[in-house]
């Protein structure tokens, strides 16, 4: 039997966790098992907590939220103390409310998750749901129906990516025309530090940092220009960070220093 983990970064009770692991254990004769932070941690990128004790809580059979604990640290401790005899075949990450395309990918805890699994060894996927500002309810109809299909393609083929490799995966919004599935390159986002400031009844000021748009440089074969066009986007991501193409670069402007 094939084993498959989940998490993610919007917490434990987020909807399209739930809505993920009912369409797996329907569709899939797989062990389903659900590891994910007590509370909200987006943007905590690929953290893990050093500096003090982690416990899990169960929530029901093969289902556990770890009080306080990131993504990372959900995936850490899950191959850790649940998978004692037999590593995942797969990990999941998602399924996000939110996109996270460009450089976003370094923020999100979501794609940490899926981090964390291949420097194990492990294939992993993130999963993470575009939608709209108006948009009071998610809909993840096309993200399960999807994902359905990529999970299936990778239990009986395998894997198609490398070593401390991830697929990043976005879904369009529900309310623009899907148009199919593309595979693509991360894009170059646009960012500010806009912050919204007031002041709280002891007089003392406060921020919240502001929610950033999704502006980006102008690439039309992106996944950020894609995804707003209607397509699910699907990008290969490589842990390794260097900038090889500066290598001479710098070696060039060290000796000449």
């Amino acid at each position: 039997m094939k084993r498959i983990l989940l998490t993610n970064d919007d917490g434990y009770e987020s909807k399209g966790l739930i809505k993920l692991a009912k369409m797996l254990k329907k569709h899939f004769k797989a062990e389903i098992t659900i590891v994910a932070p007590a509370n909200e941690k987006s943007a905590c990128s690929h953290s893990i907590t050093l500096t003090k004790p982690l416990r899990f809580q169960k929530v029901k059979k093969r289902f556990y939220k770890l009080e306080d604990g990131t993504p990372a640290d959900c995936v850490y401790l899950a191959l850790h103390a649940l998978y004692k005899n037999h590593l995942p075949d797969l990990i999941i990450s998602g399924i996000n409310k939110g996109a996270n395309v460009g450089e976003d990918i370094t923020y999100s805890g979501t794609c940490a998750g899926a981090m964390e699994a291949v420097l194990h060894g492990i294939p992993a996927i993130a999963l993470s749901q575009f939608y709209q500002d108006d948009q009071k309810e998610l809909n993840f109809k096309l993200a399960l129906n999807i994902t359905k299909k990529i999970v299936k393609k990778i239990l009986k083929k395998g894997f198609p990516l490398d070593k401390k490799e991830f697929l990043n995966i976005n879904f369009p919004s529900s309310k623009t025309n899907f148009k199919g599935v593309k595979i693509c390159k991360a894009g170059k986002r646009i960012y500010s530090y806009e912050a919204h400031s007031n002041i709280n009844p002891r007089g003392v000021e406060y921020y919240w940092l502001a929610a950033a748009n999704l502006d980006h440089e102008d690439e039309k074969k992106s996944d950020i220009a894609l995804l707003k066009q209607g397509y699910a986007t699907i990008t290969p991501i490589m842990l390794d960070l260097t900038a090889y193409k500066q290598m001479k670069n710098l070696k060039r402007w060290i000796k000449n220093g």
